[in-house]
């Protein structure tokens, strides 16, 4: 690959729909859910088939992620503010106002995060996509843009990548 110039692809409206409680300081919010969408864009050189990734592959990719997710209460396994205990059954789980939860484990998508925020949202879902995408020898990436949109109108994103071999 001599070409050096830089396409993108990207696939949107891929859904998920789940319950997240947010810390803010030693603070937490309550209990609520949300309808999130999420967006992926790859950027790389073209390939000897002059595409950068199938879109089919990564709608595929991305669609299995938020698989993971949906109907999930999203828990941030490694919260510094919720006290948290796992068990062969479920998650017991304590916020700074006292507030009690105990989840079959079948119904909790722990994340290894510090807050279930949409910016750790999409920096999770990111390092998933890149990921994968590497594991199958897609080597023509140069970076990898996740958005995760809470609603319409509110979203955050991610990027990660690398630059290219000269």
């Amino acid at each position: 690959m001599e070409q050096r110039d830089s396409f993108q692809v990207k696939v949107e409206g891929i859904q998920f729909d789940s319950a997240h409680f947010a810390t803010h300081g030693d603070d937490c919010e309550p209990l609520h859910g949300h309808s999130y969408q999420v967006a992926a864009e790859v950027s790389g050189v073209l390939s000897d088939d002059s595409w950068v990734i199938d879109f089919v592959e990564l709608k595929s990719v991305l669609r299995g992620i938020c698989a993971e997710l949906d109907h999930h209460m999203l828990l941030q396994r490694d919260s510094r503010v919720l006290k948290i205990e796992s068990s062969a059954i479920g998650w017991h789980i304590v916020t700074p106002q006292g507030s009690g939860y105990d989840l079959p484990a079948a119904d909790v998508a722990a994340l290894p995060l510090d807050n279930t925020t949409a910016e750790r949202l999409a920096e999770w879902v990111s390092g998933r996509i890149w990921e994968i995408l590497g594991q199958r020898g897609i080597e023509n990436m140069l970076s990898l843009d996740v958005e995760v949109y809470e609603g319409p109108g509110q979203s955050a994103s991610h990027r990660r990548g690398h630059l290219p071999v000269a």
